[in-house]
């Protein structure tokens, strides 16, 4: 994603949760880009890179979890020794069967479909939101 506003957003929510993400245990929060013409090719380049660990696929018509639901998702993955949760999200024609068939699970942000550079922000705020909860912070208010 090019430098702009939502490069900055990505940027600093997901500097936030690396920090939030340190002090309860996590060992990283990294944004991973891949790019190719295809999407069987992308969908192989992706699980390659993802390796172990939980894949989540964002998808308009998957479940919708609350950042609570998030958050305690991704405490019960760490304490039960999950190497790692990776958020993949499609290109403008979706993700390839396998990861649709890979993914544990399918979420949204709505029915409604969103930018690409937006979900990243809307996922970047998300996982730091969910690690917020997590530590007790303020950050988050019901």
């Amino acid at each position: 994603m090019k430098d702009g506003p939502e490069r900055e957003l990505v940027d600093d929510y997901l500097g936030r949760a690396q920090k939030t993400g340190k002090s309860l245990g996590y060992r990283g929060v990294e944004e991973v880009e891949l790019n190719s013409s295809s999407k069987d090719d992308e969908g192989q380049r992706l699980l390659a890179k993802h390796g172990k660990g939980i894949l989540i696929r964002l998808d308009e018509r998957g479940e919708a979890w609350t950042s609570q639901d998030l958050s305690k998702r991704l405490a019960r993955w760490r304490d039960g020794g999950e190497e790692a949760v990776s958020f993949v999200i499609g290109g403008a024609d979706g993700t390839s069967p396998a990861i649709a068939a890979a993914a544990r699970h399918t979420i949204c942000f709505g029915v409604q479909t969103w930018p690409h550079k937006l979900v990243r922000v809307l996922i970047a705020e998300q996982v730091y939101r969910a690690l917020s909860i997590e530590a007790g912070s303020p950050y988050h208010r019901e």
